[in-house]
């Protein structure tokens, strides 16, 4: 006798975009645990969507966002969505995803898409500068170099897209590359943010 539902599996569906056998076969595993299947379904995807990174990306989906508010600077920002069909990209799940990663950037002002976007010398001075504070607040030297590599990812997750919280929590809640992944695990291709552009009139900084 299994240890779940019909009910569980539509559930299960209707929660992750699994197919009807992948959804059965999840909750198969966990015991007919729903949250359990979730994450199954969710390593088996992400798994799945780094053997497709090497699949060319030729089709995609071109996200804006415009956000006007008496008083406010005037924010504009364009992100490049790729996909590997046209048929993905102009789904309304893709469209929906390209044009809130928009907002996203308007918001939280990102650098650089991927921490191997910034330059070397950047990340070498960032790293310099916090050897020296955590000096001048008199750390041990033996634990220096692991405080820089701790606070060296705070401002990736600052700076760097993919690393940054995505801002609409509601609706994700992890980084965006996380969402990314999972979008890439739920569409079966390889997808991914191949370019962004953010422009702002009256804004400080």
């Amino acid at each position: 006798m299994s240890d779940f539902t019909a009910q569980d599996v539509q559930a299960l569906r209707q929660a992750t975009g699994a197919g009807m056998m992948d959804a059965k076969r999840a909750l198969t595993e966990s015991g007919g645990d729903i949250d359990r299947a979730k994450d199954l379904l969710r390593e088996q995807g992400l798994a799945d969507a780094a053997k497709r990174s090497d699949r060319a990306q030729s089709e995609g989906a071109i996200g804006s966002y415009l956000h006007r508010q008496a008083g406010r600077p005037v924010i504009g920002s364009l992100v490049a969505l790729a996909s590997e069909t046209d048929f993905v990209a102009k789904s309304e799940e893709f469209q929906q995803v390209a044009n809130d990663l928009a907002m996203h950037i308007a918001a939280a002002r990102p650098q650089w898409i991927n921490r191997e976007d910034v330059p070397e010398d950047v990340v070498a001075e960032e790293k310099r500068l916090i050897a020296a504070q955590a000096v001048n607040e008199g750390k041990p030297e033996n634990i220096v170099e692991r405080i820089v590599e701790g606070r060296i990812n705070s401002f990736y997750a600052d700076n760097v897209l993919y690393d940054q919280v995505f801002v609409k929590s509601e609706v994700f809640d992890g980084t965006v590359g996380e969402l990314v992944k999972q979008l890439a695990a739920k569409m079966g291709e390889n997808i991914g943010i191949i370019k962004m552009s953010r422009l702002a009139v009256g804004e400080e900084g």
